[in-house]
């Protein structure tokens, strides 16, 4: 069996448009897939370099398969299993910067092209003070891209119609905000000219962006299946769910170069991304990090599971429709609409999401996703919402019986004992916290008090929330005393 290539799969040799950080599945399945649907109806005609942001990456399997790889995308639609899949033909090469300088620093000559995209993950935005401009390359992402654009100012002598649009895709909040920080700060320590910083400053457009699609990647289990049915081999294979979503915050007049919205795609040009990022804050990641630990400890795996249970599903609609929506000053439209999508997007029957997985760092995804949910909800209603004021305790009751060893905690649940990972300071607080816990009301009250007081979790003092110390410890004893499924049971119904 032959390995796609040009040879059985010809493509037009569309020009470079776009130089691109980042070469794993997300940027292929979400950002490169976008590029191929604008060029299938005419609207953008160009393609990417990618440039992989590390030493080790795929720039030799995607040079072997002249840039082609398959995407398959899969999903619900209209509540019924749907997959389609096409061969992505917008990537044009891959560089490796480590082993191909010249190459890398020559595209910043092309005139051509004039858009960047990156993910590097979250923490590739970062100032790196070691970075130095004369290293081939830097360290850094940030480092890579200032030394590109110190020298597409010079080869174009300042010229303002030779800046880029920078979209970075990493997931930290005012991503183009950030990255332009850190290279401004960066050509300040390199002594780079100040007509330099001054042509970033304005003529250059770093776009805060979020993104969202779930990309689970190369299908390793189905593999040999779908190449024979393919009749290809493809080491790239990709593959995602069906929604996909690009908030991008910048002036409108740029939707005209990149027409993402003209070929139908999902992509939002907005001046002000706060109220998109706050939506999937707190209804998606949200959901997840509310629903997760009551999930796990009532038994279940995955979150396809606890889409289906009988009882979990339902409780995931009401925490999500009854109390996080509500919640939040936002359109209603929007948010439910959103909430919907949601919904199937948890039900999805492709995607294996392990609860456990999810649980990973619980203590820090529940302040940035939950606990606003119930403060905003407590002081627009007057009242704690019972199943995310329910959903704390759940998390506290995760660390139950826990033993802090090596890097993680063993702790246990029912049907057996699994390992909880977090960091080292939250796991040995709340081994300490349950040590004294003797079952009794008084002993959930005063863990309760015990976790809602620590100001180092929350960046707050929680126990001067009227009522919340009082209804966690009722719900943390409900959960000693009859189980998790009881307690939910009777939540929920």
């Amino acid at each position: 069996m032959n390995k796609i290539s040009r040879q059985i799969h010809p493509v037009a040799n569309l020009p470079e448009r776009v130089i691109q950080f980042g070469e794993g599945n997300f940027l292929r399945a979400f950002a490169d897939w976008m590029l191929h649907e604008m060029n299938k109806q005419g609207l953008f005609n160009g393609r990417a370099v990618l440039v992989q942001p590390i030493a080790e990456g795929l720039s030799r399997q995607i040079n072997d398969q002249d840039g082609l790889y398959t995407l398959l995308l899969r999903g619900l639609s209209n509540g019924q299993p749907y997959e389609e899949k096409d061969i992505i033909t917008s990537v044009s090469r891959c560089l490796n910067p480590y082993s191909q300088w010249r190459e890398f620093i020559e595209c910043a000559e092309n005139p051509s092209i004039e858009f960047v995209i990156s993910n590097t993950t979250e923490a590739g935005i970062a100032y790196d003070p070691t970075d130095k401009p004369d290293n081939t390359p830097p360290v850094s992402f940030p480092g890579k891209l200032t030394v590109y654009l110190y020298h597409r100012y010079r080869h174009f002598r300042g010229d303002a119609a030779r800046g880029m649009v920078i979209l970075p895709c990493e997931l930290i909040d005012r991503n183009g905000d950030n990255l332009k920080k850190v290279v401004l700060q960066l050509a300040g320590d390199w002594q780079l000219p100040a007509g330099f910083r001054d042509w970033v400053q304005k003529h250059n457009y770093f776009l805060n962006t979020l993104v969202d699609r779930v990309v689970t990647g190369y299908p390793r289990d189905e593999v040999k299946e779908l190449e024979a049915k393919l009749g290809y081999q493809d080491s790239l294979l990709d593959a995602g769910e069906l929604f996909h979503l690009w908030v991008i915050e910048g002036p409108k007049h740029l939707a005209e170069r990149l027409p993402f919205t003209k070929a139908g795609l999902n992509v939002i040009w907005t001046e002000d991304m706060t109220p998109y990022r706050t939506r999937k804050v707190r209804i998606l990641n949200g959901a997840h990090t509310s629903s997760v630990p009551a999930a796990f400890l009532y038994g279940l795996d995955t979150v396809g599971e606890m889409m289906e249970h009988g009882v979990m599903g339902q409780y995931v609609r009401q925490v999500i429709f009854d109390e996080i929506v509500p919640s939040i000053d936002l359109d209603k439209a929007m948010l439910t609409d959103f909430a919907a999508s949601v919904m199937d997007r948890f039900r999805n029957p492709f995607i294996k999401h392990y609860l456990l997985s999810i649980l990973l760092n619980s203590s820090s995804k529940f302040k940035a996703r939950v606990l606003p949910s119930i403060l905003e909800y407590h002081t627009k209603h007057g009242k704690l919402p019972d199943k995310l004021t329910f959903s704390l305790a759940a998390l506290i009751a995760v660390y139950k019986d826990g033993r802090v060893e090596g890097s993680g905690m063993q702790a246990r649940r029912e049907q057996g004992g699994f390992i909880m990972k977090d960091d080292m300071p939250v796991l040995e607080f709340f081994a300490d916290v349950w040590r004294g816990f003797d079952g009794s009301p008084a002993a959930a009250r005063s863990v309760a008090q015990a976790v809602l007081g620590n100001t180092a979790l929350w960046g707050q003092d929680l126990t001067q929330i009227a009522g919340l110390v009082e209804k966690t410890g009722e719900y943390l004893y409900s959960i000693a005393a009859n189980g998790m499924q009881a307690t939910v049971n009777k939540l929920v119904y």
